[in-house]
C-alpha cells in the first residue's frame, strides 16, 4: 500500500505502509499528522489509519523521510537579500533588449537628437521638452516590465530569468505557484515604490531584515522568495482532493 503524508500544507510520498508504521513507532511521524492512500475519500490522522503503530523507544530509528531531516520545525530556505539583488540585475539586463527596441521604434533616437540640438540654446527648456516627449515611451516600458514580472512569476517556472539563473523562485505562503492575480498584486506594490517619492528600493531593503527575507511587497501580497527551482520543489498538498468535497489543511 502506498501512503501519502500531509505536513505543513504540503503532501509527501508515497511511502510504503511498513515505512510509515516504523516512523510512527519511533516518533518521526506524529499520530496527529494526516495521511491518505488510494481508496480513501478524505485525509485522516495517521493514528487512526495505523492504530497498531505505537511509539517504541527501544527500536532504533530508520532513515527519516526525505522531507524531515534532523529538525522537524525547519522552515524553507529563504532567498537572501543579495541573491534577490543579483536576480534583479540580471532581469534588468534582459529587459534592456526589448526596452531598447521599443524605445527606438517609438522615436527615442530623434528625440535625443532634438534634445542635443536645443540644449545649446536653452538648457531648461530642452530638459522640459525632452521629459514631456519621452513620457509615453516611459509609460510603455513600465507596462512591459510589469507584465514581464507578472508573467514569469505566475508561470510554471515561478521565477523570472534572473531568479531562475540564481536558483530561486516566488511562491505564496503555502509554497504554491502564484496565481496571475497574486503576481499582479505583488508587482503592483513594487511598482508603487518605483514610481512614488518613497526612498528608492525601500520595499526591497526590508527583505534584509525580516525573519523570512520578505520585502514589503512580499508581506502585503503574502509571498515568499525561496531557494530552489520550481521543477525541483516538492508538490504542495492540494486544498481539495479529487472526489472529496472537504478540505485538507495539514
Amino acid at each position: 500500500m502506498q501512503v501519502w503524508i500531509g505536513r505543513n500544507g504540503e503532501r509527501f510520498g508515497p511511502y510504503t505502509d511498513d515505512e510509515v508504521r516504523q516512523w510512527l513507532r519511533d516518533g518521526t511521524v506524529r499520530t496527529d499528522e494526516l495521511g491518505w492512500y488510494e481508496g480513501m475519500t478524505d485525509w485522516r490522522p495517521m493514528g487512526e489509519l495505523f492504530p497498531e503503530a505505537r511509539p517504541e523507544a527501544a527500536v532504533a530509528p530508520p532513515s527519516p523521510p526525505p522531507f524531515l531531516g534532523i529538525n522537524e520545525t525547519a522552515e524553507p530556505d529563504y532567498a537572501t537579500f543579495w541573491s534577490r539583488v543579483g536576480a534583479w540585475v540580471i532581469d534588468y539586463i534582459v529587459l534592456m533588449v526589448p526596452f531598447t527596441i521599443i524605445s527606438m521604434a517609438m522615436g527615442l533616437g530623434s528625440l535625443m537628437t532634438e534634445f542635443l540640438s536645443s540644449f545649446e540654446r536653452d538648457q531648461t527648456a530642452a530638459f522640459a521638452a525632452y521629459a514631456t516627449a519621452v513620457r509615453p515611451i516611459s509609460l510603455v516600458l513600465v507596462i512591459v516590465g510589469y507584465l514581464y514580472y507578472v508573467f514569469f512569476e505566475s508561470s510554471k517556472w515561478q521565477a523570472t530569468p534572473g531568479k531562475m539563473a540564481l536558483g530561486i523562485r516566488v511562491t505564496d505562503v503555502q509554497g504554491r505557484r502564484l496565481t496571475p492575480a497574486r503576481a499582479a498584486g505583488r508587482n503592483a506594490i513594487r511598482l508603487v515604490n518605483v514610481l512614488s517619492s518613497l526612498v528608492p528600493f525601500v520595499f526591497y531593503i526590508v527583505a534584509a531584515f525580516t525573519q523570512r527575507k520578505q520585502g514589503v511587497h512580499d508581506l502585503l501580497a503574502g509571498t515568499y522568495v525561496l531557494v530552489g527551482r520550481a521543477s525541483q520543489a516538492v508538490e504542495p498538498a492540494p486544498s481539495v482532493h479529487p472526489g472529496n468535497h472537504g478540505s485538507f489543511d495539514a
